[in-house]
């Protein structure tokens, strides 16, 4: 009876290493776009209405190299001391 109990919960498992049998990747395909991302890049999906204002990549980098510089143009400046700045809470 142990023999049978025993065989019985080790019928079902499987390896770690071993794919389930529900993981098809028999019609897999390599991702033919993977070359066009440089090493390092981020990729961004913009919403359709966003994307239709920039004809190419190149075009929307631009666009938010402008915007980051006035970003930091006009964000506050934080002043490095040695003592902490924040009031203490109450």
């Amino acid at each position: 009876m142990n023999k049978t109990n025993r065989q019985n919960k080790t019928a079902g498992r499987t390896d770690v290493n071993d794919i389930l049998p529900e993981y098809d990747f028999s019609h897999a395909r390599p991702n033919k776009y993977a070359s066009r991302y440089a090493t390092g890049s981020i990729v961004v999906v913009l919403e359709p209405d966003v994307a239709a204002a920039f004809p190419s990549a190149g075009q929307a980098n631009e666009a938010l190299r402008a915007l980051a510089g006035i970003i930091q143009k006009h964000r506050p400046r934080r002043i490095i001391s040695g003592r902490n700045t924040r009031e203490p809470s109450r």
